[in-house]
């Protein structure tokens, strides 16, 4: 393992002479025409960005999984409540790493400064060729659904599959029109659409909460009734989707102003939102539905606008557009950086590493993204494929808190600007460490499957990325394509003080 300076400084090296536009003897000028990723995100922006990618569609589906694996209603709501301290128990952890390692690409990042290249290039693989861009497919599709589920309101004639693909994709490549244009439009759309998915939920609550008002209050009796204890894997796996994201803001850390405060500040308060709206709106779905309704229902949220709000049932599709909109934006901000980071750390090809000369924004990660995405769009079974990474995500975030504690161990005088309790990070450990045995003892195949799918990365790591020998002529290819993108979207590589005085 790396000491902090000394993997930082090796990140720097990596990346080799960076392009310049030009010195001036104003310093602060030259930084601000730099081609680089600049700071402007505030910390109510990086709060957004959590918020909007973790209010997905996971709240308006998840509810019945983890009804149905814990059995009652006093179990599920305990499950709920238990989910969002992990998740934000994990962002806590990630706030001390990406304060003390203040470097984009969260876990990926933590994991090569802690442990090395190998470890984080399998992270990079099969975040690239699965998790990323398949999970992103899953929450456009939810898009293009539910925007046309006011057109096929008949559960039996659901709306043409072509036109879900279509509306998803459109959504894609608009948001990516966004995002390449500017990372401050990027979050003028994420904070408007965070704010509106909260109002949405809100209303949720604020029905629940008239009902309880009106006496409907009979399913918080006997609340423990029918518990499931062997449910609670179910239960907390179907929870912890609906909190998936919690680490998204570590991903883009360098665009963070004052990422020592707002790193930490951001995380607090997403997550507290997040787990205070979860909770209020499971809680106003037992006001107005019985738990059989709830898992009768294959759109809760959905049943319960019917149910409750009447002729404004229509807001509830509508909060699910808002949300998945927003959070496809979000994804879009981060994993177009999650891969930019990649690159410029040498595990995927260099083009990717390159910013728009315009706009500072990594146009090419961010074409990557969206054709990968749009490809998954189309495949049959993203839904199952997903599926074989559950294991993947919470080994490797727990790998990552487990870093945090060795690195209290062996640099203790380090620089920490924010330092979260270690009984936090133990647990958070432990918790995930349970989490994949029950995901592998409850399906052991595709926890093969998935191992066998991240151990195809081995082979292109020591041939492509680490390659004992340079086989030249796939260099060769590689340089002509990287001028012919360069040239086609105007990119370079980001500026460094050291491709300054090196180009001076």
């Amino acid at each position: 393992m790396d000491s902090i300076p000394e993997a930082n400084e090796r990140r720097q090296d990596a990346s080799g002479v960076r392009y310049t536009l030009g010195d001036s003897d104003d310093d602060d000028e030259s930084r601000s025409s730099a081609v680089r990723l600049k700071p402007t995100l505030n910390v109510f922006s990086g709060a957004a960005i959590n918020i909007g990618i973790v209010i997905g569609s996971g709240i308006f589906i998840s509810p019945k999984g983890v009804l149905a694996g814990a059995g009652s209603v006093g179990l599920t709501l305990l499950v709920w409540v238990f989910c969002g301290i992990v998740s934000l128990f994990g962002a806590l952890c990630y706030a001390e790493l990406g304060t003390m390692i203040p470097q984009s690409g969260g876990a990926y990042a933590y994991i090569r400064v802690i442990y090395g290249d190998f470890p984080s290039f399998l992270v990079m693989w099969i975040a690239m060729i699965m998790l990323q861009p398949g999970a992103f497919a899953i929450l456009a599709l939810t898009f293009g659904n539910y925007c046309l589920q006011p057109l096929f309101p008949d559960p039996s004639c659901p709306a043409p599959y072509i036109a879900v693909q279509l509306l998803a994709i459109s959504a894609i490549v608009l948001l990516a029109i966004v995002n390449a244009w500017s990372v401050e439009w990027a979050a003028r759309v994420q904070d408007i659409f965070s704010f509106f998915k909260v109002v949405a939920l809100s209303i949720i609550i604020i029905g629940g909460a008239v009902e309880m008002g009106r006496g409907n209050v009979d399913n918080f009796k006997n609340a423990f009734e029918g518990s499931n204890i062997r449910g609670l894997g179910e239960a907390f796996y179907s929870g912890l989707y609906a909190y998936a994201g919690w680490y998204s803001v570590n991903i883009i850390v360098e665009e963070l102003k004052d990422p020592y405060k707002n790193l930490p500040r951001a995380i607090n308060l997403s997550m507290w939102t997040v787990i205070v709206v979860y909770v209020l709106t499971n809680v106003a779905y037992f006001a107005a539905l019985t738990p059989a309704e709830i898992l009768a229902s294959d759109a809760v949220a959905v049943t319960f606008g019917e149910r409750v709000l009447g002729n404004f049932a229509w807001i509830v599709p509508t909060a699910v557009v808002l949300s998945t909109f927003g959070s496809i934006n979000g994804n879009l901000l981060t994993i177009s950086r999650l891969f930019y980071v990649g690159a410029r750390e040498g595990h995927l090809p260099d083009v990717l590493s390159m910013l728009n000369i315009q706009r500072s924004t990594p146009l090419p990660s961010l074409v990557a993204t969206v054709s990968v995405s749009i490809l998954y769009c189309f495949a049959k079974d993203v839904y199952t494929l997903i599926n074989y990474f559950s294991f993947v995500t919470w080994t490797m975030s727990a790998f990552a808190v487990i870093g945090l504690v060795y690195l209290r161990w062996k640099e203790p005088d380090a620089s920490r600007p924010y330092k979260t309790n270690l009984f936090i990070a133990i647990f958070f450990i432990l918790s995930c460490f349970v989490l994949v045995i029950m995901g592998t003892i409850a399906a052991p195949i595709d926890t093969l499957i998935g191992l066998a799918i991240v151990s195809t990365g081995i082979p292109v790591y020591f041939i492509a990325v680490r390659p004992v020998k340079k086989i030249e002529w796939i260099y060769k290819v590689s340089d002509a394509i990287t001028v012919w993108i360069q040239n086609f979207m105007m990119v370079v590589k980001e500026e460094t003080e050291d491709s300054k005085e090196k180009l001076s």
